[in-house]
């Protein structure tokens, strides 16, 4: 039992019994002893029967649950390393591990391996850990030494939470090496045989967008011949794998001057840098003035909504920018169009991609429904952690 209780309201207790990782505040009927944000709580059925254990933190959701049930266990350091060892072995078994081909995989997607708030990636021989709560942002000493234990022949692991926990739970908080260190040498990796550069030090998120490898695959198989857009590139992995699967040519755009610079690092590692060119310009300004036609287009912005009081205001954007894309692509080309914001679900998504279609009077056919590769699993007792949606369009 920890020093702090969480009681909940009667009949608020079913989203836990199905175990279901967060509480909402106003599920709560009264919280006994002194909690501070992060701190470890037990939580309680109104009748007082205990469902489990997980961290505090005033706001929307109260607790996000660390396990469950009379038997929960308290994060210690064997609850890390078990919980670590876990998703590790997962990805073990999907072969993403000890293979030269691939060295770049997600390791725990937060409620998705049973670490709600926690978001660690692997890039070769160092792991990047990103907390985004201040539970998890507490927890990086134990988490840091199982990570040690769990994966062989690590060398370094990076903290990047400064940038995603709340700065009033963490003042000061800085990014840093929490075990090893840079080499100050480039940090090149491996996705699929594709060499990438990566910069998880000052790079968006933790420096590549990991969640793409089995959709820039399905591009890799539509890409040969064709003229290729790729916005929202960010670093470029799109247009990597385009170039390397015979593109005739690729146009990278993205408003970051620094993700240009990696494009292009990225477009040279694959030697075939002569059919590149990229451009740090605003996506739609670059599509509204393009001369070019374009075989295969992708759509890959980054998240329209975080909450859903912008959904709608996201779902008008959505359809803008694909309606601008299927004005631009050539006849029988193809769209790879994608959105990342959690409170967008599919259903949402493709409507406002059948809206632009219909706006931009050109018929289309969905070829492909694209999400998440499997290292970034979704718990059944959590649907919300399934956020990347996409759609493959033929467009006439």
């Amino acid at each position: 039992m920890t020093s702090a209780i969480v009681t909940l309201k009667p009949g608020k207790d079913q989203s836990l019994r199905r175990r279901h990782p967060w509480v909402f505040s106003g599920a709560i009927a009264r919280l006994q002893g002194e909690v501070v944000e992060g701190e470890v709580v037990t939580v309680q059925a109104s009748n007082g029967e205990v469902l489990g254990v997980g961290h505090y933190a005033p706001g929307s959701i109260a607790v996000r649950m660390l396990d469950f049930g009379a038997g929960a266990q308290l994060p210690d350091a064997a609850f890390w390393e078990a919980r670590l060892r876990n998703a590790y072995q997962l990805r073990q078994g999907l072969g993403l591990t000890g293979t030269g081909n691939t060295n770049v995989y997600r390791l725990t997607h937060a409620e998705g391996d049973g670490v709600p708030g926690l978001i660690i990636d692997v890039y070769g021989d160092t792991a990047v850990v990103q907390a985004h709560s201040a539970g998890m942002y507490k927890a990086r000493p134990l988490i840091a030494e199982a990570l040690q234990a769990v994966i062989p022949g690590l060398r370094a692991i990076y903290d990047k939470s400064a940038e995603t926990v709340p700065a009033k739970a963490a003042p000061g908080a800085q990014n840093g090496y929490l075990f090893g260190g840079g080499s100050g040498q480039e940090h090149v990796v491996h996705e699929n045989g594709h060499p990438f550069a990566v910069d998880w030090e000052t790079g968006q998120k933790t420096g590549f967008f990991i969640d793409q490898r089995d959709n820039r695959s399905l591009l890799a198989r539509y890409a040969p011949g064709r003229r290729v857009l790729n916005t929202f590139c960010y670093t470029g992995g799109f247009s990597s794998y385009a170039l390397q699967a015979g593109a005739e040519l690729v146009h990278s755009v993205d408003s970051s001057k620094r993700a240009i610079e990696l494009t292009e690092r990225n477009a040279a590692l694959t030697g075939l840098e002569s059919k590149h060119a990229a451009y740090a310009e605003d996506v739609f300004s670059f599509m509204k003035n393009s001369q070019e036609q374009y075989d295969l287009i992708v759509l890959d912005p980054p998240a329209f909504a975080k909450h859903l009081s912008a959904r709608h205001n996201a779902l008008m954007g959505y359809k803008r920018l694909n309606a601008a894309g299927i004005r631009q692509i050539a006849p029988g080309g193809l769209l790879f169009t994608f959105s990342c914001s959690q409170v967008v679900s599919a259903e949402l998504f493709e409507g406002a991609v059948l809206a632009a279609a219909i706006e931009a009077g050109r018929p289309a056919r969905i070829l492909h429904r694209l999400t998440q590769p499997a290292d970034h699993p979704v718990s059944l007792f959590h649907p919300e952690g399934e956020y990347l949606k996409g759609l493959v369009l033929a467009v006439e």
